[in-house]
């Protein structure tokens, strides 16, 4: 995976001589960290906050998933349990939400054995928002998901003349 960065690129000699602090100068530390190992440098490098900030980025990823499955299952529990306020919107954000799926999985394919875990907590913060957002009382909407993962990634929504899937 390659992204453009902001990062200077330093000599080996410069590599060596670099120490910005993890607490007082992120973005610094990251410029040294990536001269360090780009400069084989690995003995000088801080490993323990390099593997810390890696697990981050991949609990992002996950978070990303976690995120737009919970958009779905919230319009998917609005459409369900309120179809007097269905609206074109609703149609438009599963339809988005549905792309940030596939785009997070298709990535981070390692995230594919996440799935249930993903939509289980996901479902605990959709059925909240569902309560806050319509206003019906709690008993209402399922404990547990309603919904497999086809319903979520493919069950057809329209709405005039959207509709998700497309």
């Amino acid at each position: 995976m390659t992204t453009d960065t902001k990062l200077r690129s330093y000599s080996t000699e410069q590599a060596a001589a670099v120490s910005r602090s993890y607490e007082d100068d992120f973005f610094g530390w990251v410029e040294d960290q990536v001269a360090l190992l780009k400069a084989g440098r690995v003995d000088r490098a801080d490993v323990i906050n390099i593997a810390d900030e890696l697990s981050a980025v991949g609990n992002e990823h996950y978070e990303k998933l976690e995120s737009a499955v919970r958009i779905v299952l919230l319009h998917l529990l609005k459409w369900d349990y309120q179809p007097d306020r269905r609206s074109r919107s609703w149609v438009l954000s599963i339809a988005e939400h549905r792309r940030r799926i596939v785009r997070v999985l298709r990535k981070n394919p390692s995230l594919k054995p996440h799935i249930e875990e993903a939509t289980g907590e996901a479902y605990e913060d959709a059925r909240g928002d569902a309560m806050n957002e319509t206003g019906l009382v709690a008993t209402i909407f399922p404990k547990q998901c309603p919904y497999d993962w086809s319903a979520i990634t493919a069950r057809t929504i329209e709405w005039d003349d959207v509709r998700s899937p497309e």
